[in-house]
């Protein structure tokens, strides 16, 4: 992807769940542009999780959080790590502690658990010097800098429900798009 192309991204499908049948939001936002975008499951596991997403869910330290980390692609080029929190008690025993796809995404599993995600979850966004390890995996030099979006969402009952961490490549841009009233 060249600098002129950008990618602007919108939240509010990552927010919605998804109807039987349909794509999952990435796919469905890359055929939108006319591109192919993938992701490839890293690993699932039980973490304590950095102190920001133990005090976001509401997690004692000590306590295991579940996190699925993921590689994002764009025509078959990695652009985008994404390791996304969930509270063990909420995720223990359901696909989001699982190896594997998650038919409709996590957003559509957990509504079908009673959680669903405010409108306007809390993001922070930082740039940062992609480390070691994110240069491996998203094809970067050392000393490449990224953007890191860090996304809390709460449901609709005011209950911790996901953080998402995104660590981006520097084509990527982002904005939450709000609807004009």
């Amino acid at each position: 992807m060249s600098s002129d192309d950008a990618w602007i991204g919108d939240a509010q499908p990552y927010l919605a769940a998804r109807r039987h049948g349909e794509k999952d939001a990435w796919s469905s936002e890359a055929a939108a542009r006319g591109r192919k975008g993938t992701q490839k499951l890293l690993t699932v596991e039980e973490v304590e999780g950095p102190s920001v997403v133990r005090d976001f869910l509401q997690t004692p330290p000590g306590k295991l959080i579940v996190v699925r980390r993921r590689l994002i692609m764009l025509d078959g080029s990695p652009i985008e790590l994404a390791d996304s929190y969930y509270p063990s008690d909420v995720a223990r025993g359901t696909a989001l502690a699982a190896i594997g796809k998650i038919r409709g995404g996590a957003i559509t599993l957990l509504a079908s658990l009673g959680f669903t995600p405010e409108d306007e979850p809390l993001e922070d966004i930082a740039p940062a010097i992609a480390t070691p390890a994110q240069c491996a995996a998203l094809q970067l030099q050392p000393g490449t800098p990224v953007l890191v979006l860090t996304r809390f969402t709460r449901s609709t009952a005011s209950e911790p429900m996901e953080v998402s961490v995104m660590t981006m490549t520097r084509h990527l841009q982002y904005r939450q798009r709000k609807e004009a009233s």
